[in-house]
This record gives structure tokens, C-alpha cells and sequence, in this order.
């Protein structure tokens, strides 16, 4: 389901007594924060906020919004969870926002049988597991790319083909 606003990241902390803060950012490379020069301070884009600067910094981004100028500001805004616009994104051929992945139906590739929605995304490093719910069960899914079919959130729809007994349901143990 593609979204307009979509959250980018939170403010953890400060960093040095000109208002520049530590931005936890929700993405693969830090450095994808980089590219917006306005972010918001909700999802729904009404409170826009210019990025007066904002640079890697380890597996931050150091950031500067405008108005946000001395260490006191800086602090009353930790734990703010910052949005940028859908449309400001620059998104490579294949990718997509977990934003936008959850809620997404998922189904078999082949069969077309229904497994469940993906209710969150957890990273491991290695992968993605995405947590599919149905029925009010949990099923962890590795996201690999042998077991992915098409991803298309624009539809709310994905397809897989899952290793043999990850969807089943378990046995009971009698």
C-alpha cells in the first residue's frame, strides 16, 4: 500500500551545543537520509520541517533542522520520529519501504493460495524475516530472494515460494 508520508527514522540524541542531533534512520544505509531537504514531524505531512544540514556520522545521521538551533531544542525533540515525503524519495529498481510492506497480502507464487498479511519486518543482517499473520498465527518468513516471487505494495500483494513446512501449521504434540 504505497503511502505518501512514510517514517524515515527518530531522534535519539544530541550531538555538540549547536542543535545538531543524532537521527536513527529506518533504511538500509544511513546515507539514504541524506537526500531530503525537508522532512515531517507527522505522518500526515502537515508539520514540514528544512534540513539545514545533515551528514553520516557511524550508523546515525547527524542532522540540523531549521529552528532547531542550541543543545536545549535539540534535546526537547529526542525520541521525535521524523517523515519525508514518498515523493522526495529516490528508490532504486526493486526496493521498497517496510512502511509500505506491511500490510501487504501475501500468497503463493504458484498455487495463488493465501498465507496471511505482513504485520511487521525484523532485520537479521543476513535478511529480512517478515511476520505473517493469519488466523491469529504468527509465521516468520525469511525474505530471500530465492523465495520471493513478485512484490508489488502498490497492490498490497506479494507472492512466494516458501521452503516446504514454514506455513504449515504445527503439530500438535499429544
Amino acid at each position: 500500500m504505497l503511502k505518501d508520508y512514510l517514517s524515515v527514522g527518530q531522534i535519539v540524541g544530541t550531538h555538540g551545543v549547536r542543535g545538531e542531533m543524532r537521527v536513527q534512520p529506518w533504511s538500509d544505509s544511513p546515507a539514504f537520509l541524506k537526500q531530503f531537504k525537508t522532512l515531517y514531524y507527522d505522518p500526515r505531512g502537515e508539520r514540514s520541517v528544512k534540513v539545514v544540514s545533515a551528514r553520516v556520522h557511524g550508523n546515525v545521521v547527524l542532522v540540523t533542522l531549521e529552528g532547531v538551533d542550541t543543545m536545549e531544542k535539540a534535546q526537547a525533540m529526542r525520541n521525535t520520529v521524523l517523515y519525508m515525503r514518498r515523493a522526495d524519495a529516490r528508490l532504486p529498481e526493486g526496493f521498497y519501504f517496510v512502511d509500505e510492506l506491511c500490510g501487504c497480502s501475501v500468497f503463493d507464487a504458484d498455487t495463488g493460495a493465501p498465507y496471511g498479511v505482513i504485520t511487521a519486518v525484523t532485520p537479521t543482517g543476513a535478511n529480512d524475516v517478515w511476520h505473517v499473520e493469519k488466523d491469529g498465527r504468527e509465521y516468520l518468513f525469511p525474505a530471500v530472494a530465492a523465495f520471493l516471487g513478485e512484490v508489488d505494495v502498490a497492490a498490497g500483494r506479494v507472492t512466494v515460494r516458501p521452503i516446504k513446512g514454514i506455513f504449515d501449521e504445527a503439530e500438535n504434540a499429544d
